[in-house]
């Protein structure tokens, strides 16, 4: 922890230097990416937390680290002797970091940030929040740099094309979708900073970000045009091909700045703000404003709206679906076959946290068509399994014997799809309140997934069905029931999702046939245990009557359901149903890949099971 206090006080130096008083660190790229390379690990190098969220704020008084409900045991845990404050984000009494600002700049102070790792939707707030108490921003330079001296390399991987069999539609069909929907909404250009909607667009994927099939890019399109911002290390002569074949520009990565200074606009752009950086945004709207005043008849604005792209990208094409399911069908065998091996073993083998993960990943990437890991896989035994986003790390690796519970959150990237999937299992004796919890859990995942919802919900209005169970027990867990998932591509996709808590200007999208999201509810007892069951399912059309058109939801994982660890007496009858109905469809599609014991072992994990009450 000495060197953390040590860079900070290094830090705190220049920010003087430069008269700068609040410097704010957030984690992300120049894309606003969830996952980041390690060069732009900046928040991490600063204050030690290593979670996948978190933002810092740095005076010369304070550096407090916020961060959501998945991360507040390990942020505790790596904070520990830091300096650096824990701000626990959504807990009653604890500030925003917007509220803390405005509590703590005073009038003619500064806030410095790097415009480009900072969207622009917070930095218009951060203008608002200061308009009158003459508060200046500092946005134009990355000045870790001059302490950093080992800072890792800019990422730059090769782009390789998706074969068009596999996309469902060209990228001239897509083009053309997006123009139309550009038209509609009377933008004359659209700007596109998010990644995996660029990737998705021109039917290209790369390795630029850690699970993440993205090249750092970005496009600019008109009804004529559409430009291309690409590093040249991530061109190969059959990439460039392609993009010619397409009348795609391509220019350099770093020139799109000076190209949207001198762009001649003719019409209203339209850029996402949650997902373009600020330094971008001001670029544009600066030159908007010029062109306004240098024209009475140009009143040329920024369309603030979503990327259309994102929606587009979010409902899969039947292709795809269909690739889809045997990806996660293929998935499913080896999970499986992963977790009755545990199972036996456990006791017999030497095996700890992370060498239980190598031997998942090696058996994952066995698969035909096998990329790459979709995230990191989260291994977390007993304890560890209460931080919901645990990283086992070789120093303090938790050793796996015959008992207790463990939990193994995982997924790959495929030719064919995208996977993610989370199982807890037992290894021997558990507590009467670990079967109690495991239970409940598995319930309300198979609560959500049975649902039926007239179309024009949205993912906050079925969340509760998960939650009920553990509602009435007055548990909650703290994050998301479910998250889209990109088609080889991001394993967190927007903008579907289901939560119940609502969060201004995040958006709520309808839940459309040919989503996928995940349905994954937990239980997180700090100290003792966690457990989370994580099925994906397809969102699909049921009966359509005079009431309207009904949905509801299709599984694509099958993988089982630990019974050592259901007891009957925590459910309801209707829930016993469901399990024994979930098992009978892993049992169909599964035993096909299964034979000799590990087929017994599958039939004894899909067994019927009745209520002892």
């Amino acid at each position: 922890m000495n060197t953390i206090k040590n860079r900070l006080e290094d830090f705190k130096k220049i920010l003087n230097q430069k008269n700068i008083d609040f410097y704010i660190v957030p984690t992300a790229d120049f894309h606003n990416s969830e996952y980041v390379s390690d060069y732009f690990k900046v928040r991490e190098y600063l204050s030690g937390f290593t979670g996948s969220n978190g933002t810092i704020v740095i005076s010369q008084t304070e550096t407090g680290l916020w961060t959501d409900g998945r991360y507040f045991v390990q942020a505790d845990k790596e904070l520990k002797d830091s300096g650096v404050v824990l701000y626990k984000m959504g807990e009653e009494g604890v500030p925003t970091i917007e509220e803390y600002l405005s509590q703590n700049v005073k009038e003619g102070q500064t806030i410095g940030f790097d415009g480009r790792v900072v969207n622009a939707s917070f930095g218009i707030k951060l203008e608002n929040l200061f308009a009158d108490r003459n508060v200046s921003f500092a946005y134009e330079s990355d000045m870790v740099n001059e302490i950093w001296t080992d800072r890792p390399a800019f990422p730059a991987s090769k782009i390789w094309i998706v074969d068009e069999k596999n996309c469902g539609q060209s990228v001239p069909q897509k083009l053309e979708i997006v123009r139309t929907k550009m038209k509609e909404n009377n933008a004359a250009y659209l700007l596109i900073s998010k990644l995996d909607d660029i990737m998705w667009l021109y039917n290209v994927r790369a390795a630029d970000v850690e699970c993440n099939p993205v090249a750092l890019s970005y496009t600019f399109i008109s009804d004529k045009e559409a430009v291309f911002f690409v590093q040249e290390q991530a061109l190969t002569d059959e990439v460039k091909e392609y993009f010619a074949n397409y009348d795609i520009i391509i220019k350099g990565y770093d020139e799109i700045k000076t190209y949207l200074e001198s762009y001649d606009f003719a019409g209203d752009v339209w850029c996402s703000l949650d997902d373009i950086n600020y330094l971008l945004y001001k670029t544009v709207k600066e030159h908007l404003d010029k062109i306004n005043d240098s024209d009475d008849k140009n009143k040329l604005k920024i369309y603030e709206d979503v990327n259309p792209t994102a929606l587009l990208k979010a409902v899969k094409n039947p292709v795809e679906l269909n690739n889809i399911r045997d990806c996660y069908l293929k998935d499913s065998v080896v999970l499986t076959k992963f977790l009755f091996w545990m199972k036996e073993n456990a006791g017999k083998v030497k095996m700890d946290e992370i060498s239980v993960a190598k031997k998942l990943d090696e058996m994952r990437s066995e698969i035909d068509g096998f990329l790459d890991l979709s995230f990191p896989t989260i291994s977390a035994y007993r304890e560890n399994a209460a931080m919901a986003h645990y990283s086992a790390t070789e120093e303090e690796k938790k050793e796996i014997l015959p008992e207790g519970l463990y939990l193994v959150d995982s997924g790959g990237q495929y030719v064919n799809g995208t996977t993610d999937v989370t199982r807890t299992i037992a290894l021997g004796k558990v507590t009467e309140d670990e079967k109690k919890h495991f239970t409940k859990v598995a319930s309300s995942m198979l609560r959500l997934a049975d649902a039926k919802f007239l179309y024009g919900c949205t993912g906050s209005n079925v969340d509760i069905i998960a939650r009920q169970p553990l509602w009435d027990c007055y548990i909650d867990y703290k994050h998301g029931t479910g998250h889209g998932i990109g088609y080889i591509l991001n394993v967190h996709e927007g903008p579907q999702n289901i939560r119940w808590r609502f969060v201004k200007g995040s958006g709520d999208v309808v839940l459309e046939e040919g989503m996928i999201v995940s349905d994954e509810p937990g239980i997180y007892i700090e100290g003792s245990h966690g457990i989370r069951t994580e099925n994906i399912v397809e969102v699909v059309k049921e009966t359509k009557n005079e009431y309207g058109q009904f949905m509801g939801f299709r599984f694509l994982t099958y993988v089982p359901i630990d019974l050592d660890v259901i007891d009957t007496k925590y459910m309801e009858e209707p829930d016993i149903d469901k399990l024994n109905k979930y098992h009978e469809e892993v049992y169909n599609k599964l035993s096909p890949y299964f034979e000799g014991e590990e087929l017994e072992m599958l039939k004894k994990s899909t067994r019927k099971i009745f209520s002892e009450k």
